[in-house]
């Protein structure tokens, strides 16, 4: 059935779409192609062209399923004597996609389902052009396609879940929240998006105006107490509410607020209470507490003794936290005076709300019997603990204070008083056995140590179990005793060129006092330099002072050290002063300011030495150089090549052998004459590697005998002359010797021709090694291998 209501609907809107449009195009304006001549100044007529069709915008249904397309249309113009000549043309937007045009006929239908809450309207562009030529034959024309709305979205709220609170018995109609719709239909057309707002959950406790969603209490005297939250189901429906409209929910949770709109109550008429003899004033004695539904600031109770006989013996406070009464001890109690009291106490709210006063008292009361018990209890101080204070560098034996305990017994035994001597290492204190007063013993020092925290204890003469120990914390007060310094050890530095009256640097103090006796500084110069020619002090009054250039023209080779006094002084009663002595160095700098150099020495070399002269002096260093390596590029050329390559002349350097030496056990294989330059057996071994300038004599005993075999000491004379030698090259030189020796033991290390000559040695070995030395054991092996192998 609902399917069935849906399209009736959408048949009924159709029709009354093709109505609208029908009738816009019937009472449309069809201008004529007749138009007034005018004439020219050569009596040349002019015709002016009329424009021969024009619409007004045309509407379209939205969401329409049909098999066929919707027309939405039909464009003529009066030149069209419909021979077919004349060819319709449409463009914009969705045209040739949403919208078709048939060019014969200028019918313009929708060829696609439309939305018009994705678009509202189209903006196209028609125009009739000659079929053959294209030629335009009217101006381009600009109409508009609006789709229609039809109810095709149900209404939806801003959010899923609303929270709301509301204030317990509040009044009929007392408004809570306000829910809001919305309806993506056009507001404009029909009712699709007309709203109206019920309620489907929560009556009769909350109602719903109808046309703005907000929601109102319905019931008087809603009570948090019985029932602290609501949940509220509230429906928005389009079509004005009627049926077949579209609908939409939420849900509203409603909490009440508390009010103070019940009074506190105790749930007992009489509470029973005992304290001890030896119980000391401010002790926990017990706890009332009176019961009050309502929560927060609404809930809070205030507790107080209103009557008894215990008013002046107890007190009674509130714990906020638990809201309870705490009954303590007032004064100390005396189990032989009297064994019990009765006290009378009063519960209240302390906020209480005008609106409900009619509801009666918020208050109640309740007995308190409170019994003391006798006990045999150990001494007990006067307080929990002590704080005393005592000025510093006081003299020995001083008065810091009393501490005061007694027995709570009715034999009242006699207190002794010691201080525990692990709480004063230094023995700084010390206590009076009988009266309990502490004293100094030694100077104290605030600034070494600020507080002191000590334990007393109190112990009965006659009963030396029976212990108390208090805490005692002990104030070191500070006295003017320290005099101000320099905060940091300050190094000034001046320019040689620095303006008079210019700050270059700014210092400030330090006090290890208290700051009662501390800041603030003043700072000034001595009486005697108070008028220093060179520099001057400004005090800052912020516990700073800037130091200033009194005069210019400072020079580092008359004085480059000066040393300013100053004199601190700081608020304390009576106030201490100390002078600090500053160190000022006077320094090069450019012109910006910044230091170059603070040394004397360096100030006289700058002095003697321009910029000119140094350049002067690198360019003749420079031109020295080059002279130098002319001279030597000169010189090399006109010498002989430094190596003769004829065969002759290199026998020193390169002497050549092919014979393999007898081994190292062969002393007789070789004749060391042989190694020997023949020109250097007389004594003068000359270099054929440079020319010499002057004969150069060897130095007698350094020769060794032609037949030596000593080949250390022919080495040792070799070196020896070539390093005697003042036309030797810085460069060894090559000797190459030609006789190595005869023979040798261990014979020939060479593989060379051992494959073609008879061998005593036996290589057979080599076929036990493995495949990795078959290639040797090939090469080596016996002749009979070969021939197996072959």
């Amino acid at each position: 059935p609902k399917m069935k209501k849906d399209h009736c609907l959408h048949a009924a809107l159709l029709c009354l779409g093709v109505l609208c449009c029908s009738q816009v195009l019937a009472m449309e304006p069809r201008p004529s192609l007749h138009g007034h001549h005018d004439k020219g100044k050569e009596g040349q007529v002019l015709h002016r062209s009329k424009r021969g069709w024009v619409w007004n915008q045309f509407f379209v249904i939205e969401e329409y399923t049909g098999p066929d397309p919707v027309l939405v249309g039909r464009l003529h113009s009066d030149i069209d004597s419909g021979d077919g000549n004349i060819k319709y043309i449409l463009s914009g937007e969705g045209a040739g996609i949403i919208f078709v045009i048939d060019d014969k006929s200028g019918n313009i239908h929708a060829t696609k389902t439309l939305d018009r809450e994705e678009r509202a309207q189209y903006t196209l562009t028609a125009q009739a052009v000659d079929r053959n030529t294209n030629r335009p034959l009217e101006p381009p024309s600009e109409f508009i396609v609006k789709v229609q709305d039809i109810n095709d979205n149900p209404p939806e709220f801003l959010h899923e879940n609303y929270h709301a609170n509301v204030p317990e018995r509040s009044n009929v109609g007392t408004s809570v929240i306000q829910v809001t719709a919305s309806d993506a239909d056009d507001p404009t057309y029909g009712n699709s998006a007309k709203l109206v707002y019920s309620i489907l959950e929560g009556q009769p406790y909350f109602s719903v105006e109808a046309q703005t969603g907000i929601i109102r209490t319905a019931l008087p005297n809603m009570d948090r107490e019985a029932k602290e939250e609501y949940h509220v189901v509230i429906q928005a429906k389009d079509m004005g509410g009627h049926m077949g409209g579209l609908s939409g929910t939420t849900k509203v949770t409603i909490t009440l607020t508390d009010v103070n709109d019940n009074p506190p109550k105790f749930p007992q008429s009489v509470y029973q209470m005992s304290v001890s003899e030896a119980a000391i004033p401010g002790e926990e004695v017990g706890r009332v507490k009176a019961k009050d539904p309502d929560i927060g600031e609404n809930g809070l109770v205030a507790y107080s003794i209103i009557d008894g006989d215990g008013v002046d013996m107890f007190e009674i406070t509130t714990d906020y936290e638990t809201q309870e009464g705490v009954v303590k001890l007032k004064k100390t109690l005396d189990y032989e005076t009297r064994k019990s009291y009765s006290l009378k106490v009063e519960a209240a709210n302390v906020h209480i709300d005008p609106k409900f006063i009619s509801n009666g008292p918020f208050k109640d009361t309740v007995t308190v019997k409170i019994v003391v018990e006798d006990a045999d209890e150990p001494p007990v101080f006067l307080k929990p603990s002590y704080i005393f204070e005592v000025q510093e560098n006081a003299a020995s034996g001083t008065v810091v204070g009393k501490v005061h305990a007694k027995d709570p017994d009715v034999s009242n035994s006699a207190i002794r008083y010691s201080i525990d001597r692990h709480t004063d290492l230094e023995r700084y204190f010390v206590v009076n056995a009988e009266d309990g007063n502490i004293k100094t013993i030694k100077a104290l020092d605030r600034e070494e140590m600020a507080w002191h925290n000590i334990s007393v204890f109190a112990v009965e003469v006659h009963k030396q179990h029976q212990e108390a120990k208090v805490p005692v914390a002990i104030r070191v007060v500070d006295i003017n005793d320290n005099a101000p310094k320099f905060a940091a050890a300050y190094e000034a530095f001046v320019c040689e060129n620095a303006r008079s009256n210019q700050q270059f640097i700014t210092i400030s103090a330090d006090d290890k006092d208290d700051s009662a006796n501390g800041p603030r500084f003043i700072f000034s110069l001595p009486t005697e330099i108070i008028h220093n020619p060179n520099f001057t002090l400004r005090d800052n009054r912020d516990n700073t002072a800037s130091v200033l250039v009194r005069r210019e023209g400072f020079s580092r080779q008359k004085q480059d050290l000066y040393l300013l006094p100053i004199v601190i002084s700081d608020g304390g009663m009576p106030p201490l002063s100390s002078t600090n002595t500053l160190s000022i160095r006077v320094c090069g700098c450019d012109g910006g300011g910044a230091l170059l150099s603070c040394s004397a020495e360096a100030y006289v070399l700058n002095a003697g030495l321009s910029t000119g002269a140094l350049v002067a002096i690198l360019a003749c260093i420079v031109i020295l150089l080059v002279i130098v390596v002319l001279f030597v590029t000169l010189k090399r050329q006109k010498k002989e090549p430094l190596i003769v390559f004829e065969e002759e002349d290199v026998r020193e350097n390169i002497i050549t052998y092919d014979d393999e030496g007898g081994g190292e056990e062969d002393t007789e294989a070789f004749d060391i004459a042989t190694l020997q330059n023949p020109d250097g057996i007389n004594g003068f071994v000359p270099r054929k590697d440079i020319k010499p300038e002057y004969q150069y004599l060897p130095r007698p005993g350094l020769r060794p005998a032609p037949s030596s075999v000593d080949v250390d000491d022919f080495i040792s004379t070799r070196i020896q002359e070539a390093d005697n030698d003042p036309t030797a090259p810085p460069y060894d030189s090559i000797q190459i010797y030609g006789y190595e020796g005869r023979g040798s033991v261990a014979g020939s290390l060479s593989s060379l021709e051992s494959a073609t000559t008879d061998s005593d040695l036996d290589y057979d070995y080599l076929q036990n090694w493995g495949p990795r030395f078959k290639k040797l054991a090939d090469l080596y092996g016996s002749k009979d291998t070969f021939d197996d192998d072959s």
